[in-house]
């Protein structure tokens, strides 16, 4: 097992892709782990794989949901010492097509998620104490890509939160990190490949080679290795980690 400096995780996002591989694996090396999201029943069937796996729903584009989330959690578990923002969303459409709607959900979901999870965290967590402010963001929050204009802008304004709050906690045992995942092998990616077939009329096998090729590696990335980079930062030795946007991208630039 490795030497773990926090023993308490709560996962945004927590019942289907990485944030379920997460939830699991996190279990797995001891952790007492909270899962969240919208999907009572998705959440409940993660739960169901491991003892340690606790579902509350929350919605983290919603303030008071997310406080409720978090004084939920502080009464039924105690205090989380690894939070993980982890959820999010993305559409596919050309720019000058995109609407505010799907432009306004976008963000919504993946920074002002992020923004409420990590400041309801700290109003539960101490300083004092090692703690882990974990950023799902991606390989958008450092590069762009066409076709996903709103997912690039969220994902970027993640990193800068990511960077700015570490350079505000540098004082504290708090570190903050965003791990940027490359196309990753969930159900939002195979979202993705579907509407790229549907709307270029190439066939499911093509479209996934063609994003599978953006990695130098000719290969998605695992929930897993994501799950197992959170690991990494949650050890002891990761404390002076902070402030970093750490892709896991196959060498992706």
């Amino acid at each position: 097992m490795p030497e773990l400096a926090v023993k308490t995780a709560l996962i945004t996002g927590g019942g289907s892709g990485v944030g379920a591989e997460m939830a699991q694996f996190l279990a797995a090396q001891g952790m007492q782990v909270v899962i969240a999201g919208r999907n009572k029943d998705a959440l409940g069937k993660i739960a169901d794989l491991h003892d340690a796996i606790v579902p509350m729903v929350a919605d983290v584009t919603d303030q008071a949901s997310m406080v409720n989330l978090f004084d939920g959690v502080v009464k039924q578990v105690g205090m989380p010492d690894v939070v993980v923002a982890n959820a999010g969303m993305a559409t596919s459409a050309p720019f000058a097509k995109t609407t505010l709607d799907s432009w306004q959900e976008t963000i919504d979901v993946n920074l002002t998620g992020t923004f409420h999870t990590f400041q309801q965290s700290l109003r539960v967590m101490d300083k004092a104490k090692p703690g882990r402010l974990i950023a799902i963001a991606s390989t958008a929050g450092l590069k762009g890509y066409g076709y996903v204009a709103p997912y690039c802008a969220a994902k970027h304004g993640v990193v800068g939160l990511v960077k700015a709050l570490a350079a505000e906690l540098a004082g504290s045992a708090i570190t903050v990190n965003a791990v940027c995942p490359g196309f990753t092998d969930t159900p939002m990616l195979a979202h993705s490949i579907a509407n790229i077939a549907q709307k270029t009329g190439m066939s499911i096998d093509d479209a996934r080679s063609s994003l599978a090729r953006i990695n130098p590696q000719n290969r998605f990335i695992t929930p897993r290795e994501v799950a197992q980079t959170v690991l990494w930062l949650c050890q002891q030795g990761a404390g002076s980690m902070t402030g970093q946007a750490i892709s896991v991208s196959g060498g992706e630039i």
